[in-house]
């Protein structure tokens, strides 16, 4: 998935601080590192990003280094770890350091664009092609697009073939075969369903499918829809399909119940491809998370990043890093990095290529049109209520609140 929350107070600071952004921004002699200057003859890109780990550090050199081929330039690529990107991002802002090209996780992508750091898009004239209207949403402040995302991920039902086939049972697709096919599938030392319920943004990330699918909204969270999400998550667990643990349990905890036999199903995202293939006896199916009612409609987050242009203030730099972002959300690039990093693309039209050479990518890609960002509609304000979320969560699941208390203190404070 996406990885989550990094460096919020450093943000916040930030969204605080535009006017030093600005300043640092307007300088004549654009800031940036390397050559190129601002006399038109860029020959050279400063690109940041965070993937400083495989498969993605060298997947995305391959991608960057056809892009700037094609653009006819040569890269300075800095990746650094995920924790310290936000504060690089700072730092470099107030030395007149910026990239020409930066990489943020989608969640950041608003606050940045408040702070003043990133120039909208439209001055450059980019096209965001077929890109999902819930994935632009995450990157658009104010009614300005300020990064382009190529390929993203969500989370669906993984099942255990064998299991579910040994048992008699499809996988589900409503909440109603949910429950029933988790009772059924527990017994001995092997619970239904696994997730992950941690009081962390993991475990708000897992609950907003069942809370948007259900017609809950995050400006409110104190309703009756997403009440009915958290009451399907809490009988789950006092009705013993779901251990106890899965309030302290990440992402990679769940994957490793799954793999282990301990959990015949798990909500959790296609990062965990790699610790699934260690256990080579294993089988396993990915369809959508199941519906409130069939026929309706499965609403999911989603994670990746996404590709900026900084305001360096050298307008000739601007206009080649426009060029090369624009790049990286063509075909090529888009089916070479969902392809080599297990994601799917922003653009629709472009899954079936992906889906044809990792098939167990398909159930992810299906979701992208229906997808929705989490800073969509309370952008900055989004970690807050983030935070009631999973507090929530947890005072319902083991604090010993109903649903509806445990949501009304958490909106109301």
């Amino acid at each position: 998935m996406t990885r989550f929350s990094r460096a919020r107070v450093a943000i916040a600071a930030a969204a605080a601080l535009p006017l030093v952004l600005v300043a640092a921004c307007s300088g004549s002699d654009g800031g940036t590192d390397g050559d190129g200057g601002g006399d038109g003859d860029v020959t050279e890109l400063h690109v940041l990003d965070y993937y400083n780990n495989d498969p993605n550090k060298t997947v995305w050199q391959g991608v960057l280094d056809a892009c700037a081929a094609e653009v006819g330039v040569e890269l300075n690529r800095e990746s650094v770890p995920g924790g310290d990107l936000i504060a690089k991002v700072l730092q470099m802002s107030s030395s007149r350091t910026l990239p020409d090209v930066l990489m943020l996780d989608n969640p950041d992508v608003q606050q940045i664009a408040e702070s003043g750091a990133l120039a909208p898009l439209s001055q450059f004239g980019l096209d965001p092609g077929g890109i999902a209207e819930g994935v632009l949403s995450a990157s658009t402040y104010e009614d300005e697009l300020y990064a382009l995302q190529p390929v993203t991920n969500t989370i669906a039902l993984f099942y255990n073939t064998q299991v579910l086939a040994d048992a008699g049972i499809e996988p589900p697709t409503t909440w109603e075969e949910l429950e029933t096919a988790a009772a059924a599938l527990t017994e001995g030392d092997q619970y239904g369903l696994a997730l992950s319920a941690i009081n962390t943004y993991e475990g708000t990330w897992q609950f907003l499918p069942f809370m948007w699918s259900n017609g809950g909204d995050e400006a409110d969270i104190a309703t009756e829809e997403v009440a009915g999400a958290l009451q399907l998550w809490k009988d789950l667990l006092d009705s013993g399909s779901m251990s106890q643990s899965v309030v302290t349990w990440s992402q990679a905890d769940v994957a490793d119940q799954f793999s282990s036999g301990n959990a015949a199903m798990m909500v959790n995202g296609p990062w965990n491809f790699g610790t699934l293939a260690e256990n080579a006896e294993l089988e396993y199916g990915i369809v959508p998370i199941p519906a409130p009612a069939a026929g309706d409609t499965v609403v999911s987050p989603f994670g990746g990043e996404a590709w900026a242009v900084p305001q360096t203030g050298d307008d000739a730099r601007m206009a080649v890093a426009a060029e090369f972002v624009q790049c990286l959300v063509g075909e090529d690039a888009v089916v070479d990095a969902a392809v080599g990093t297990n994601t799917v693309p922003t653009d629709p039209s472009l899954s079936a290529a992906v889906v044809e050479q990792v098939p167990n990518l398909a159930s992810f890609a299906e979701q992208v049109p229906d997808l929705r960002a989490r800073t969509g509609e309370l952008g900055p304000e989004w970690p807050t209520q983030a935070t009631a979320i999973y507090e929530a969560v947890q005072n319902a699941l083991v604090g010993g609140m109903s649903p509806e208390d445990a949501l009304a203190q958490a909106q109301n404070g």
